[in-house]
């Protein structure tokens, strides 16, 4: 499995995490909550999602993609989770078309686009934007960026195209990266 493929996995995957990030959030709570399910920091990213409520979106369009191994593996990822509600402002029939086995690249292409290399805390980003003038960027698995920015106690991403998420539970921690649950698809 390609590098890019088990970064895309460990995106998708991430989703089932929660903290909220505000300014000054950098701790997750111990266990937290996400999708009615309790997230452990002892297990990875997929042993967790397959547990939230929020995320089965998600982990349906990460098992399509042929992802779950990569989710899986050491990492560490850090990974920007759309929720079910985050897939459902998609154009109708996208979500469908996004978990059939026939369409692996598409739901690879978007999955990836959602995971970055490393570990990166909520704390780092803001510190990374303060340096910037109030912007921080990461470039993603998939290979376009991700740009960051401060709205009001909140973060949001915005994505190649112009679109843009809330960040709405920061810092969830997983034993192989990092979770942020986001109310959003992001488009490459």
């Amino acid at each position: 499995m390609s590098f890019k493929t088990t970064l895309l996995a460990a995106a998708v995957l991430a989703t089932t995490a929660c903290t909220t990030m505000s300014a000054d959030s950098s701790i997750a709570k111990e266990n937290p909550m996400v999708g009615g399910a309790e997230m452990y920091a002892t297990r990875n990213i997929v042993e967790n999602a397959v547990n939230s409520a929020d995320h089965t979106t998600l982990v349906a369009a990460v098992k399509a993609a042929g992802l779950v191994d990569t989710l899986s593996s050491p990492g560490p990822f850090t990974v920007f989770a759309p929720t079910n509600a985050a897939f459902g402002k998609l154009p109708a029939g996208t979500v469908d078309s996004l978990v059939m086995p026939a369409n692996k690249a598409a739901p690879t292409n978007i999955l990836t686009y959602h995971v970055v290399p490393g570990r990166i805390t909520a704390d780092q980003i803001a510190s990374l934007a303060a340096a910037n003038g109030g912007v921080a960027t990461y470039t993603t698995v998939q290979g376009e960026p991700l740009r960051f920015s401060q709205r009001g106690s909140g973060w949001i991403v915005t994505d190649s195209k112009g679109g843009s998420a809330n960040i709405t539970i920061a810092n969830v921690m997983q034993s192989n990266g990092v979770i942020h649950v986001i109310d959003t698809v992001l488009m490459p």
